[in-house]
């Protein structure tokens, strides 16, 4: 359920860029705000599957090579999700204090941008981890 929920993501946080292009700040705090719920749940939504992983299956980073690119991969990734979620926490501070306009938004756009970066990455990791 993890991976339809990451790749949705891009959906509300686009929506959100458009908003702010049009200054639509309503519909672009609403639109961040679920941006940055999915965020949320995309970090926790793996933890009973690394936790069944890792009792139930005996897949931990000692059982060979696929246990360890797995935690790696995956941990990385996940890594990479934090960092993101939190940057977009920021950008919703952000943008509630007023801090874009339609014409000064690069922050916001870099964020954006990264977003969609690890979406694409996730993308990859699914393949190489759940279906080769």
């Amino acid at each position: 359920i993890n991976t339809p929920v990451f790749l949705s993501s891009w959906l509300p946080l686009t929506i959100a860029d458009h908003a702010l292009l049009t200054n639509n700040r309503f519909k672009l705090a609403c639109f961040h705000a679920i941006t940055d719920l999915l965020g949320v749940c995309i970090l926790s939504l793996p933890l009973p599957e690394y936790a069944d992983a890792y009792t139930k299956m005996g897949l931990t980073l000692h059982a060979g090579i696929y246990g360890s690119l797995f935690f790696f991969m995956t941990g990385c990734h996940g890594l990479h999700v934090t960092i993101g979620t939190l940057m977009l926490m920021v950008m919703w501070i952000r943008l509630l204090k007023g801090h874009f306009t339609p014409e000064n938004h690069f922050a916001y756009e870099a964020t954006a941008w990264y977003w969609h970066f690890v979406d694409v990455v996730w993308l990859f990791l699914f393949v190489c981890v759940y279906w080769l």
